[in-house]
């Protein structure tokens, strides 16, 4: 099926994995870049050395010249060393979780990677444009992990109407319905991290995949407890005690977490308060909303890692509360695709063959 989007990336099929912290390593991105979708790794939760040895390890699971991306934190202080790493690896899509500025947007492009940020409002979007993106991923509050307050549905047509450049819709995706109905919206292919992350390529242990799974519609939150910034998880023990502690609770809570996920972490109080702090900044966020926003990717790693669901967070997509199988990448993307076709074909009125591939460009 070619899009916009397929022909800027040069991949088979109109889906990205999302670039999900502890979740989107070697494994998973290499299993997406096989099946046609476009693989991105998540780089913020490596050191810059583990994220050169992980590309060369997705490079060496793929047949040669498979794109697959690498998404960035545009306020990381090594930022631009990590730009420069992803530029001599030649990888071939940066994203973005927060808009790059347009200095790093020029060196990208200028070394012909492609530059694909995450929005979550129309302005962002208009911005990231005029600056030179590519494209933009465009997440509704559906989506996982941080999250905005405006439905996909909504959200979506705002942003294609409002920009001439591909865009790839994000939040309550996971079949080939959803990326029907994305593109009869405008735009040029979906993106999900949920639903991915559910696959038996994940990496994440077989105990929190089972949380997901038994998840309901329902059972998918968005809380503030966590770091004051509002976050779509499963509802845990840990989450409904994060949101009943006072202030004071609260901090001894965070104290209490600080303190182990350090020690896990390796990192030293100045660096814990300090990412913190630079959450914390333009935000009204307490002391101990602080000290969890610097340990939030700590409290992912307990859970995705460590299979710990009574230390950490799980992070996730409304649409978990509708999957209930766990198939592999390479299945995952047959079936979308096998569903979108025959959506198309009956909207086409066709039962025996396939609707043309090409589609129209949206308007």
């Amino acid at each position: 099926m070619e899009t916009a989007f397929t022909k800027l990336v040069g991949v088979e099929h109109p889906l990205v994995q999302t670039g999900m912290g502890w979740v989107a390593g070697p494994r998973l991105v290499s299993a997406a870049a096989r099946a046609g979708a476009l693989g991105i790794l998540a780089s913020a939760t490596m050191t810059p050395d583990q994220l050169r040895s992980a590309v060369r390890e997705v490079r060496s699971r793929v047949p040669e010249g498979t794109p697959f991306g690498v998404n960035l934190r545009a306020d990381a202080g090594d930022a631009p060393e990590r730009v420069r790493l992803i530029i001599d690896e030649g990888v071939k899509v940066a994203s973005f979780a927060l808009a790059p500025s347009r200095e790093l947007i020029a060196r990208l492009k200028d070394a012909g990677v492609v530059v694909i940020p995450s929005i979550g409002a129309r302005r962002h979007a208009e911005k990231v444009a005029a600056w030179g993106a590519d494209a933009v991923i465009v997440q509704g509050g559906e989506g996982g992990g941080h999250t905005g307050d405006v439905a996909t549905t909504v959200l979506l047509p705002q942003v294609v109407d409002a920009v001439d450049i591909p865009v790839v819709a994000a939040g309550g995706f996971a079949d080939g319905r959803g990326l029907v109905a994305a593109l009869a919206y405008g735009a040029a292919g979906i993106a999900m991290g949920t639903r991915f992350l559910l696959t038996s390529d994940s990496t994440v242990p077989d105990a929190v995949k089972a949380e997901y799974l038994r998840a309901t519609v329902r059972d998918v939150t968005v809380t503030t407890a966590v770091d004051g910034l509002p976050h779509r998880m499963l509802r845990t023990e840990l989450v409904d005690s994060l949101e009943r502690a006072g202030r004071a609770r609260a901090l001894v809570r965070a104290v209490r977490h600080a303190a182990g996920f350090r020690k896990l972490s390796g990192l030293g109080w100045p660096q814990l308060v300090r990412d913190g702090l630079a959450m914390k900044h333009g935000k009204d966020l307490s002391w101990s909303q602080v000290l969890l926003a610097a340990n939030t990717p700590m409290l992912l790693k307990a859970s995705m890692v460590e299979g710990r669901t009574d230390l950490g967070v799980m992070a996730s997509g409304q649409v978990a509360g509708v999957i209930d199988d766990l198939p592999s990448c390479a299945e995952l993307v047959s079936r979308v695709m096998a569903e979108a076709h025959s959506v198309l074909d009956r909207l086409h009125g066709r039962h025996g063959a396939h609707a043309p591939d090409t589609l129209p460009p949206p308007g």
